[in-house]
């Protein structure tokens, strides 16, 4: 007999494990099924070892401007091995803590990899890869290979890095955010293809540990995504640092030879120039984890290469679910919990909210720090809004000042018609934890004049943010 549950998460990263807590915190008998470790990706691999990566390059800078502060540091230096330690330990700590929240919850964790047979019934096999043990505690007995049944099936499996043909990542010269995370040695040089999240991270990293750092960004802005005058500050603060971007550009040519790397590179306009560094990191992108689960032999219908899914999870299938990057853009830990939180609650019948898309915020930690939610200015002027934007620097704050980062940006876009918060974007000291503070308006629906007439404490840097407000109603006060 096959072991029966009312919901089997398929893929324990951030998605998944919450989808499974959440279901069994309803009342609904709960397994998750995981190949490889608890936490997936993201804790991992991802959004939380590169930021201890990214503190520990953060603290290194700021060693080097102790004078600055009054301070004496003589002779610093950093120990690689160390650095990768302490970020590894970091993941090892909140991935055992993910296994203790399974167990308190009372989720079965499966080992193994899933492949969908029918509708509500899985089977398990022996993984391809050794699974990765939480560390402590340890979680309730894991099951293994075999049948399993249930009434509704989620797939959480998440992303890997995609790769570009004649590129691929080979774990020695050309890296993937798998070997940039790890590296036994810093290299000297390096190219990053691909200014994203991922790339521009391990550029900043590199670049603040002190390699040589080239960055091929395809479009003709760095950080892509973000609203053009953020982006346009970012870059000056990377270059004022030693970073080297080339934009509007392409890596068409790989040479591997002398323990270096050899990249040709074509620009807009047709010219080719050669750039030797000792690494190359592949950050051009993650592609969803949608093979070999069976969907295509079910039915599953599949939009550009993800799996096509209604507001609440489901996907064209009755009984099977998708969310996180398998279910599209943005590919974020933090729209992949949300919505594994909503597939699981209309499942056990209650009425969850519909997430909206152009509220969830974009935080890039990189130095400086960039951070955003709704649309860019260019967004929407193209949706034909008349907007009035608010701009306020860093220079212009007190606490910015006191900290010894006077560097920075935050801008707000607003209608002009209605005073709806349209959009806000930053970039500079801790932006990614002050732009929940925009996220929190947008969702209340505030006004300009709401935010304006907000109270905000000071001295801190999210006065930056009151201010940006006032001043697109032309009533900035500390510039």
């Amino acid at each position: 007999m096959a072991d029966t549950y009312d919901v089997i998460v398929i893929g324990a990263g951030p998605g998944g494990y919450v989808a499974a807590i959440r279901a069994a915190q309803l009342g609904l008998k709960t397994a998750i099924v995981e190949r490889e470790h608890l936490g997936g990706i993201c804790l991992n691999w991802g959004c939380i070892p590169t930021k201890a990566l990214l503190r520990s390059a953060e603290t290194y800078d700021h060693m080097g401007h102790a004078d600055a502060f009054g301070l004496s540091v003589e002779n610093f230096s950093f120990d690689m091995e160390k650095i990768v330690k302490r970020s590894r330990g970091v993941s090892g700590q909140l991935n055992g803590g993910v296994g203790f929240l399974l167990k308190k919850n009372g989720v079965e964790v499966i080992w193994g990899e899933a492949r969908i047979t029918k509708p509500g019934e899985i089977e398990v096999a022996a993984p391809q890869k050794e699974a990765v043990q939480p560390q402590h505690p340890a979680p309730k007995k894991a099951l293994g290979e075999g049948t399993y049944k249930a009434k509704h099936i989620i797939i959480a499996t998440g992303a890997r890095p995609r790769a570009l043909p004649g590129i691929e990542p080979d774990g020695e010269m050309i890296w993937s955010y798998f070997e940039a995370m790890v590296p036994k040695a810093m290299p000297k040089s390096l190219i990053v293809m691909g200014s994203g999240a991922i790339g521009i991270e391990f550029a900043s990293f590199y670049r603040s540990m002190g390699a040589e750092v080239t960055v091929v960004e395809l479009m003709p802005q760095v950080m892509p995504v973000e609203d053009a005058e953020i982006a346009q500050h970012a870059q000056k603060r990377f270059e004022k640092q030693g970073m080297k971007i080339l934009l509007e550009a392409k890596v068409t040519k790989v040479e591997k030879g002398n323990g270096e790397i050899t990249a040709t590179i074509e620009t807009k306009d047709g010219k080719t120039q050669s750039i030797t560094a000792e690494k190359l990191i592949s950050a051009v992108g993650v592609v969803g984890n949608v093979e070999g689960l069976g969907l295509e032999e079910l039915g599953v219908t599949f939009d550009r290469g993800i799996i096509a899914v209604d507001d609440y999870g489901a996907t064209n299938v009755p009984g099977i679910h998708a969310i996180g990057d398998v279910a599209g853009a943005p590919m974020l830990a933090h729209k992949a919990e949300h919505e594994g939180v909503i597939c699981v609650e209309k499942i056990a019948g209650l009425p969850p909210h519909v997430m909206d898309k152009a509220k969830i915020p974009g935080c890039t930690y990189c130095n400086p720090q960039v951070a955003s939610v709704g649309m860019t200015e260019r967004a929407a002027k193209e949706a034909g809004r008349e907007v009035k934007i608010g701009r306020f620097p860093f220079q212009g704050n007190g606490k910015a000042i006191a900290l010894g980062e006077p560097e920075g940006l935050v801008k707000t876009i607003f209608d002009a018609k209605t005073g709806q918060l349209l959009g806000a974007h930053m970039v500079g000291a801790e932006v990614t934890e002050l732009i929940q503070g925009f996220v929190v308006a947008m969702n209340l629906e505030t006004t300009e004049q709401e935010l304006i007439d907000a109270v905000f404490p000071h001295p801190t840097l999210s006065e930056m943010m009151h201010e940006s407000v006032l001043d697109s109603q032309g009533r900035v006060i500390h510039t």
